[in-house]
């Protein structure tokens, strides 16, 4: 049977294999990129985020001699910025320790930021033609339904388990066709909702297909519940100018720009939460003087609510006492500042008004 999964999964590939702008490639840079950025994203998504990144940084040179800032705004909309930044470290490393040359192995590329054990398999085999096995959401999902995999997925002893049948399944010489072939199944037919098991090419060798059981696999182990976090940020304004804050490089967001604010403690106003957190993040006194929007967005590990407002200055100027910088810009100039999405929607905001 693991024979006969390669055989018709590469026949499949060789007719309906999908064209994005990094198929076809050996390029380690290029398969790299778009591994990265496929990470928790759909293709259709990533597509004009490759292709502009390609034309900013065509090589691993180019990415390694860039500042931050260009590449979190080259970035920016993908989400996950610590990707972006261990990418540019992950560049200037392999320019200065590999001469500019991407390591053939998967175990150098695990030891590059960022790279770990998925996508040094999937560098190794698609650049290199190692004998490297995948295993991603899609390929999790294929292979539980294929063979009425009944641990969960989503657990250390499960994808412990996974792994090795992958490596078992994985066909020597055609890690490279094979890889791509497995994953595209995944995202095409073998989808996590209604799969299109009619069209599948190994619906015959398909113990969830036989026993009809499609919508029972993977078996996933409940996750917690996700926390909510009520946030307040400040909309500062002196001389037709707006105050934004840079973030450190490291954490959540790290490196890319913000209204400054923060959380709410337990029984505060947005009002007194926004006083207390411009005191200690800027060294001034403010005063809330209008609720300006609502905006929400739901993080990997957590959900924000954030308000908005409208602040006014009590004398003093403020300094950078938790931000790595702050600055004064032109409300037209906010979109050449690296923002995460909240923060860009309140920019958009403030350009309509």
């Amino acid at each position: 049977m693991n024979a006969e999964f390669g055989r018709l999964l590469l026949s499949w590939y060789a007719i309906h294999a999908r064209q994005m702008p990094w198929r076809g490639k050996t390029d380690p840079y290029a398969i790299w990129v778009s591994e990265i950025m496929l990470q928790q994203t759909q293709v259709n998504t990533v597509m004009p985020y490759y292709d502009r990144w390609m034309r900013l940084f065509p090589g691993v040179q180019a990415l390694a001699a860039a500042d931050e800032q260009d590449v979190l705004n080259a970035w920016e909309g993908l989400g996950y910025y610590s990707r972006a930044r261990n990418m540019l470290k992950a560049a200037r490393l392999v320019c200065e320790k590999y001469q500019g040359q991407f390591p053939a192995t998967a175990e150098e590329l695990c030891k590059l930021p960022g790279i770990g054990r998925y996508t040094a398999a999937a560098i190794s085999s698609i650049a290199f033609g190692a004998d490297e096995a995948v295993l991603d959401g899609n390929v999790k999902r294929v292979l539980a339904r294929v063979f009425a995999f009944l641990e969960a997925v989503n657990t250390p002893e499960g994808e412990k388990k996974l792994w090795l049948l992958a490596a078992e399944l994985l066909p020597k010489g055609e890690a490279s066709a094979y890889n791509q072939a497995v994953m595209d199944l995944g995202a095409t037919i073998c989808t996590p909702k209604s799969p299109d098991c009619a069209k599948c090419p190994v619906n015959s060798i398909c113990e969830s297909f036989k026993q009809d059981r499609q919508d029972q696999f993977p078996v996933m182990r409940e996750k917690q519940p996700v926390p909510h976090i009520d946030v307040v940020a400040a909309i500062l304004r002196q001389n037709g100018l707006v105050l934004i804050a840079r973030r450190p490089s490291k954490g959540l967001l790290g490196g890319l720009w913000e209204f400054p604010g923060g959380k709410l403690e337990e029984g505060e106003s947005h009002a007194e939460a926004l006083t207390r957190e411009i005191r200690e993040e800027l060294g001034v006194e403010v005063e809330a003087i209008k609720k300006f929007g609502v905006y929400r967005h739901a993080y990997t590990h957590f959900k924000v609510t954030l308000q908005a407002w409208f602040a006014d200055l009590k004398g003093q100027q403020p300094t950078a006492l938790e931000a790595s910088e702050i600055r004064w810009v032109k409300i037209e100039e906010l979109g050449d500042y690296p923002m995460g999405k909240i923060d860009r929607s309140i920019s958009n905001d403030l350009l309509k008004n």
